[in-house]
């Protein structure tokens, strides 16, 4: 579990606990719910990272686009508030530029999110590609969080944040990948394949993948 997940529930929990000894015992129920959904939303399970020239799906949810841009191709994923919302890197490499934008907060299913909410944007670069994902904040997300700084190395599939609640989180991928996803696929972070290398190198991608420890995510 993320550690935001024992704050909210502790703090809820605690809150519920006094309500109930101010006033009758089952006016807190309503905030020890809320701090048991909580506990279930920041939950932060295991994931089997598939090897190979692969790029996975960097969040849990729905794909709600697959689209053109240019020479690469763009892949939604919305997540709703049931979904796990731990942040993992679709490649292994390292983090070439991170860049904060503020914005509004539509509904992150909505296209136009992509472009108008508040996101974080993340490159990655490694085994002769370059891939980049946007954290983006939906209408209740209020808090992205990014716990890497360009630079670090980053294995396939390693937690690397999160976004608190309703989101979308986009990747781009360059005409170097196909892509394996449709619209209206579900797909788990850190375990479904979004797309496979045309130019397979296993050897390279595999070595590049060993020499590098994950590292767990600390919300």
């Amino acid at each position: 579990m993320v550690r935001d997940g024992i704050y909210y529930g502790a703090a809820l929990t605690a809150a519920g606990a006094t309500l109930a000894w101010l006033t009758q015992p089952w006016a807190g129920l309503p905030l020890f719910i809320m701090a048991a959904f909580c506990m279930y939303f920041f939950r932060d399970p295991e994931r089997t990272v598939p090897a190979g020239p692969v790029a996975v799906s960097p969040a849990d949810g729905k794909v709600v686009a697959v689209r053109p841009e240019g020479s690469a191709t763009r892949i939604s994923i919305f997540l709703n508030i049931f979904d796990v919302h731990v942040n993992r890197t679709p490649i292994a490499g390292t983090i070439a530029d991170v860049r904060y934008q503020k914005g509004r907060f539509f509904v992150a299913s909505k296209e136009i999110a992509s472009a108008e909410n508040e996101q974080n944007t993340v490159v990655v670069e490694g085994n002769g590609t370059r891939v980049v994902f946007k954290q983006i904040a939906g209408l209740i997300a209020r808090r992205i969080v990014f716990n890497k700084k360009a630079g670090d190395k980053v294995a396939a599939g390693e937690r690397v944040g999160l976004i608190k609640f309703g989101s979308r989180v986009d990747v781009t991928l360059g005409p170097e990948w196909d892509i394996v996803v449709r619209e209206g696929m579900r797909v788990s972070a850190g375990s479904s394949v979004l797309a496979r290398r045309k130019d397979s190198r296993p050897e390279a991608e595999d070595a590049l993948n060993a020499s590098l420890e994950p590292v767990p995510c600390r919300g």
